[in-house]
């Protein structure tokens, strides 16, 4: 797995947040990381989510109606 481009800077700062403390722009720093990467995280889990389609045991599509909308919106779908 591809290591997030914000984790390591970000580990970085807690390791030595933990050892040495943190300066006021570290904490600045460690807070745009943290926000950032939660912003690049959750957009691609809703992308994740948008492109998924459910099927039941019996083979019949349960895609909720909201997701089913946004595909066709975005043209992944036909019907």
């Amino acid at each position: 797995m591809m290591e997030n481009k914000y984790l390591k800077r970000i580990n970085q700062l807690v390791r030595k947040s933990k050892a040495d403390g943190l300066s006021a722009a570290e904490q600045q720093e460690q807070k745009q990381l943290r926000q950032a990467y939660i912003k690049e995280f959750r957009k691609g889990l809703r992308q994740q989510i948008e492109q998924t389609q459910v099927f039941d045991k019996q083979g019949h599509e349960i895609t909720p109606k909201k997701v089913r909308h946004i595909q066709r919106k975005k043209g992944w779908r036909q019907d």
